[in-house]
């Protein structure tokens, strides 16, 4: 019989050079993952102080007071908003997601709505949108300013949450100084901001009360874990909501996290139970976001411009396709490829439709442009792909 799970499966492998996308599988995990996720499969633990223990190593690697891994950026998400109405009332707790007995309103800015804000919606949250697009649609200059958030601001507001990337950072700063200035907590969805390195500390540094990040992706993580890194209260509380309470209150041990004395009755299963991070995912998660922190990135960024530049050779003089490096200086990420084609979403179907299928990312493709992220793409792939390239591109 074969050793190929997925060949057992009926499942055909893939060249992945769309990045670690979830869709795809996500990011490919280093074998000293692998074997510790193995390793903790084989033991019974409470998964309280399995926690605890994640979180003093999530608080070391972010800043942050406290941590918890998640079930992916979403869960992470979802949790932070249940945390932010719910915070330590297990009668709301209970409620969750019928929320209209306490303050349930999370304001997101115009030019930070994304597909993912439903995440938050699936605590209960009722999502405001303030502020004006008009850098998002090229009509003017300004972002997102203090008193639009102030004139939002009532006493049914549980949070304000913002999507990270390079160009919101300055939101980050004006968010900041009106939700200290009234004790409404922030949280930042982060989740696609690794690498750099340095951005598992920046947004905490800002300011952010909850940051959430992606642990399937570039962490190198299991594809089904996430990083909820912040404030020791509301981390606290989004761990009540997600873990196992089938308890005895009388024998319960909390967390170590949790300040018993701060809670009026021991909660029920919370809206985050079907979010339970288990004792693999977690253990696989430190372990790989210790990797993280501790990679040469300068030379795995070096290592990844080497073979692309050799993937852009076994390219040249291809009619119809011209390829670009973009080092990792210039992407704030990784190096990739940029390849200029005719007709990109067309030339990527037939990529996908080969044997093996081959992805490339098709964020830039209405410029006419498809992307070679190599985060994914294994060593052996890379003149495999080029192969590929050349005929879907002939053909």
């Amino acid at each position: 019989m074969t050793t190929d799970i997925y060949a057992r499966l009926g499942v055909r492998r893939r060249i992945n050079a769309a990045g670690a996308l979830t869709r795809l599988g996500g990011a490919t995990m280093a074998p000293e993952v692998v074997a510790a996720m193995a390793d903790a499969a084989r033991g019974s633990v409470d998964i309280g102080e399995l926690q605890d223990a994640a979180s003093g190593r999530i608080a070391d690697a972010t800043g942050a007071e406290a941590g918890l891994v998640t079930t992916g950026a979403a869960a992470a998400l979802t949790l932070a908003a249940a945390a932010c109405m719910a915070r330590f009332d297990p009668a709301r707790m209970a409620a969750l997601p019928h929320a209209d007995g306490f303050p349930n309103r999370i304001l997101l800015p115009r030019t930070h709505r994304t597909g993912y804000a439903h995440a938050l919606q699936a605590a209960g949250a009722h999502l405001v949108d303030i502020g004006h697009n008009d850098r998002g649609t090229g009509a003017g200059v300004r972002g997102l300013e203090a008193w639009e958030i102030e004139a939002a601001l009532a006493p049914d507001v549980a949070a304000v949450a913002l999507s990270a990337n390079p160009a919101t950072l300055g939101d980050l700063e004006t968010a900041v100084g009106v939700c200290r200035a009234r004790a409404v907590p922030l949280i930042v969805d982060a989740a696609a901001q690794l690498p750099p390195r340095e951005n598992l500390r920046r947004f905490t540094a800002l300011g952010a009360d909850l940051v959430a990040f992606s642990g399937g992706k570039a962490l190198g993580g299991p594809q089904a874990s996430g990083i909820l890194a912040g404030r020791r209260d509301l981390v606290a509380s989004a761990l009540l909501q997600q873990l196992d309470m089938d308890v005895a209150p009388q024998t319960w041990t909390p967390p170590r996290l949790v300040d018993r004395t701060l809670l009026k009755g021991v909660p029920h299963h919370g809206i985050g139970r079907g979010f339970k991070a288990g004792k693999e995912e977690i253990v696989g998660l430190l372990v790989a976001l210790e990797r993280f922190v501790g990679a040469d990135a300068d030379m795995a960024n070096a290592q990844l411009e080497a073979r692309l530049r050799a993937i852009a050779a076994a390219l040249a003089g291809t009619p119809g396709l011209r390829a670009t490096l973009v080092p990792a200086a210039v992407t704030g990420r990784v190096p990739v490829l940029e390849l200029a084609v005719d007709d990109a979403l067309s030339l990527s179907a037939r990529l996908q439709a080969g044997d093996p299928p081959v992805h490339l990312s098709e964020r830039h493709s209405a410029r006419g442009v498809l992307t070679l992220d190599p985060q994914v793409l294994a060593p052996e792939h890379d003149m495999p792909l080029a192969a590929a390239l050349r005929a879907a591109v002939a053909s």
